[in-house]
């Protein structure tokens, strides 16, 4: 198919799924799409956001995705700004406003075990992004905390499935290099939906942060845990560099260093 026509088809499931949605159905054509699925704290939020070069997406101590949020990125020429199917009239170009809506809506249908399978969609329009589809999942957890359903645990790990299972779905499992990867909460859901391992990119995330002396060359060699598309790894902003406002460009430099001056990387 010429390219200028799968963009066409592209804009027009995305058309239908859309308006159906707002009109509470659904429609089975999968397209591909690529969902960042992590356990809480691994980075997810801010690997997500990297596609984007905006911070948009909700942060906090407990868990915030309590929904999913399903984001469209449209190339563009001229302003940044970002639509959601529940306000379709409205422009948004301040994108901490964005977040601020992300986190209403999401109160606003909290779900009756504190999760919703009602996505949130919004459209982001931008000269700097590539035609993409993204999936923002709720946070594999392992252990509830107070104020969490005895079966939160089922009830994410369900939602989360319910996406990664489409045969096109590329998973992104996104992997904290300072914990264990042998109990890697992504790769362990990833793995019920993708046995072979066919559609999964692990993302290493705080490589800054592994003990001195230590490294995960072996896992970005595809040795220890094999994946058919690999590993890459990949420097986020820490919470310091969030509240002091760094931004991409300043992430971007930071990670090139990173990976230059590191004798196992470069």
């Amino acid at each position: 198919v010429p390219a200028t026509q799968e963009r066409d088809l592209i804009d027009v499931v995305n058309e239908l799924q859309n308006k159906l949605a707002a009109s509470g159905h659904s429609v089975d054509i999968s397209l591909p799409q690529i969902a960042v699925v992590g356990g809480q704290s691994a980075g997810k939020s801010s690997v997500l956001e990297s596609f984007v070069r905006k911070e948009f997406l909700p942060r906090g101590a407990n868990l915030v995705t309590r929904r999913p949020t399903i984001v469209q990125l449209i190339p563009s020429q001229g302003e940044e700004y970002a639509v959601f199917l529940h306000k379709p009239e409205e422009r948004f170009t301040d994108f901490k406003l964005v977040k601020k809506e992300i986190l209403e809506e999401t109160n606003r249908d909290p779900g009756p075990k504190g999760f919703s399978t009602n996505p949130i969609s919004l459209k982001i329009f931008s000269p700097n992004v590539l035609k993409l589809t993204l999936v923002d999942l709720p946070g594999v957890i392992k252990v509830t905390v107070q104020g969490q359903s005895d079966d939160s645990v089922q009830v994410v790990r369900d939602m989360v499935l319910q996406y990664i299972q489409k045969p096109k779905c590329i998973i992104l499992a996104v992997i904290p290099a300072n914990q264990d990867i042998a109990n890697s909460d992504a790769l362990d859901v990833a793995k019920v939906a993708d046995p072979e391992r066919e559609r999964t990119i692990g993302v290493l995330t705080k490589l800054d942060l592994m003990d001195k002396g230590t490294d995960a060359r072996a896992i970005l060699e595809n040795k220890m845990v094999y994946l058919k598309r690999g590993f890459v790894g990949v420097l986020n902003r820490g919470q310091k560099e969030i509240d002091d406002e760094k931004d991409f460009a300043f992430i971007l430099e930071k990670e090139r260093k990173f990976f230059a001056e590191q004798e196992c990387y470069k």
